[in-house]
């Protein structure tokens, strides 16, 4: 943070646990993920100032966070007082906190492209730079991230959840056979709703998370078919992607779990023969139940910025 623009936050406090922690309502980081030129993955990190705390070392842009922001937010503007970074060109994905007895760090995930800006820009950066995840274990980590990097590795891709349209709409028979396109624009924006709220990381699949999340916002992809394909014609809705099927609704399914790359995947069908060919490909499945659950009467709890 810059020298004239201090926050309500910086302090020190002390856990339960008897430990000294900087940030009187915790803190949080920004563990920020892009492709490398060779398609390994690569992490932002920071080289702090010898004058802080655990100085010298590398770990993640962040910092205190004020009383009045989330720990996304506080991540985020951390890394733009301190990296650089334009917060439109990050792009949340999860977060972990690290509790510690009435103290919590929050690493905040997100992914970038190649062509995000940075550099160091506060008094705490000796400087900032992207590493390759082989090549963290040679340099001298922050010992908190050094902890957690273990588990924040199986994470620094999003969750992509791939859509069935036509099997989630006609498991509820709610009249959806009248009017289909007007069935999947309910179910999308109900995806959208998905996508910003974001999912507990105890409601993901067993397996799936084990990065141990306390939540993914996940990116969501619905396959839409038959009546229903012009649905993809409509206005674009964020973070959730509409395509419609040029020929069978199941092959597209297949087509876009694999397009989704080595991230964790999640298709939501309860076709059983569907099921098995994106398993095949290392998915996750889960019946049309546990997305109407999540989709129906949502309160919108999101802490992502907008």
């Amino acid at each position: 943070m810059r020298p004239d623009a201090r926050g309500d936050g910086d302090g020190w406090v002390e856990c339960h646990l008897g430990h000294r922690h900087w940030g009187l309502f915790g803190a949080a980081g920004l563990l920020l993920h892009r492709p490398g030129v060779d398609g390994s993955d690569e992490v932002l990190l920071q080289h702090r100032a010898t004058w802080s705390h655990h100085g010298g070392t590398w770990g993640l842009l962040g910092g205190a966070r004020h009383s009045d922001e989330s720990a996304v937010t506080a991540a985020i503007r951390e890394a733009g007082e301190e990296g650089g970074l334009d917060p439109a060109d990050v792009d949340v994905h999860g977060r972990y906190d690290d509790a510690h007895g009435g103290w919590a760090y929050t690493t905040v995930l997100a992914a970038a492209d190649r062509t995000a800006e940075t550099r160091p820009t506060g008094r705490e950066s000796i400087d900032v730079g992207w590493f390759a995840t082989a090549a963290l274990p040679e340099l001298p980590l922050h010992p908190g991230f050094a902890a957690t990097w273990p588990q924040l590795a199986h994470a620094l891709r999003p969750l992509t959840v791939v859509v069935d349209a036509a099997n989630v709409v006609g498991s509820r028979p709610d009249g959806w056979w009248r009017d289909r396109a007007g069935a999947a624009r309910r179910l999308v924006a109900g995806c959208a709703t998905l996508a910003t709220d974001g999912v507990p990381g105890d409601e993901v699949p067993d397996r799936l998370d084990a990065a141990g999340l306390s939540r993914w916002w996940p990116r969501v992809v619905v396959v839409v078919e038959g009546a229903a394909r012009e649905v993809a014609d409509d206005p674009s809705t964020g973070r959730v992607e509409v395509v419609a099927a040029p020929g069978s609704g199941d092959d597209e399914i297949v087509a876009a779990t694999a397009r989704a790359g080595a991230g964790p995947r999640l298709v939501v069908t309860a076709d059983r023969e569907l099921r098995d060919r994106v398993e095949s490909l290392g998915a996750r499945t889960v019946g049309p139940r546990w997305l109407t659950d999540r989709t129906s009467g949502a309160e919108g709890s999101s802490d992502l910025p907008v």
